[in-house]
């Protein structure tokens, strides 16, 4: 009401004080990132002050999908992706001049069936939830299905969304998913079957980490550089032993409705030592990172089959900067 009145009044008042909201808002230090991501990597950062500490502000998107969140980075609508790996990878293919700088997991999933379903043959004839047909977890459970005797034709893949125990739960059409984390453990404690791990069947896969385009981090190299060492610092909170358990407090705010603390537990040692561990320092793990483009080649037929290199993929200059920055 006060500012209304002075514009009214005062306009040269009004003016003058137009002119001096950018130059207070530049006063905070603070640089907006529009940024798209859910890994706990990412919202401990934001949680704990790192990304502030470093002088940025972050704006959070939500494209909905993978597929989406992808086109609106290729027309530069988002900044940076901190989440699925492999949505950068599908981003390369689908002409988006992605670069990925940091890898801040690796994979550890299980494939969880209906109660009575005992082996991965039970499932020739059913339907399989997924949360797309073609990213990680379906390409991971693809394999683990041919591993198990079935080929694409032996089953029916459908996309039901990131809540596949949901689906599960509410409609018995939906004979297994893919399935990690706090949900894993939830589903085996309702009585669901696990009929195996990724780790054993596909080997160490990279996971969550950030990408953005090429152009934008060479246009941006200072901030993403800042953005790279808020989250190393992050990282190092969530591992460091005396912060467990704030680590696994925040976790079991976090997780499905259900889950107790000793599932909280559980998810605490996997990051830390398990199938989905933390990478140190998110730094991204490369012979990972080409386990998973061999199983995108195979499952998938991408590149005609023939994987390139995984350098391909990545630029680590931005990384070891940061790195630099939180070591002095």
């Amino acid at each position: 009401m006060y500012a209304r009145s002075i514009a009214s009044t005062v306009p040269a008042a009004a003016a003058m004080l137009a002119l001096l909201m950018p130059t207070l808002g530049a006063a905070e230090g603070l640089q907006t990132l529009r940024t798209e991501g859910g890994t706990i990597t990412f919202r401990v950062a934001q949680q704990q002050g790192f990304f502030e500490k470093h002088g940025i502000k972050i704006q959070k998107e939500d494209s909905g999908t993978g597929a989406a969140m992808n086109v609106r980075l290729g027309k530069g609508e988002i900044d940076v992706v901190d989440g699925g790996l492999d949505n950068g990878i599908a981003a390369t293919l689908q002409g988006v001049d992605a670069v990925i700088v940091t890898g801040s997991s690796l994979a550890g999933q299980e494939l969880v069936a209906q109660p009575g379903i005992r082996s991965i043959k039970d499932l020739r004839g059913k339907t399989i939830a997924v949360d797309s047909t073609d990213m990680q977890a379906a390409l991971v459970l693809k394999k683990m299905l041919l591993a198990g005797g079935l080929k694409p034709k032996d089953y029916t893949l459908k996309v039901v969304g990131a809540n596949r125990l949901k689906a599960m739960r509410e409609d018995k059409q939906y004979a297994a998913a893919m399935l990690a984390g706090a949900q894993s453990l939830l589903a085996k404690q309702e009585g669901f079957i696990s009929l195996g791990n990724s780790l054993d069947v596909v080997g160490p896969v990279t996971y969550h980490g950030v990408f953005v385009r090429r152009s934008w981090a060479r246009d941006n190299a200072d901030v993403l550089t800042r953005y790279i060492a808020a989250e190393i610092e992050a990282q190092r909170w969530i591992l460091l032993p005396a912060n467990k358990q704030k680590v696994v407090a925040f976790i079991l705010k976090t997780s499905p409705e259900g889950t107790t603390d000793a599932m909280a537990e559980d998810v605490y040692r996997e990051m830390v030592n398990g199938p989905g561990e933390l990478t140190k320092d998110i730094r991204l793990e490369v012979p990972a990172l080409q386990n998973f483009l061999k199983l995108r080649a195979e499952v998938q037929g991408s590149w005609q089959g023939s994987p390139p290199p995984a350098e391909k993929f990545y630029d680590s200059s931005y990384y070891y900067k940061a790195l630099d920055l939180v070591s002095h």
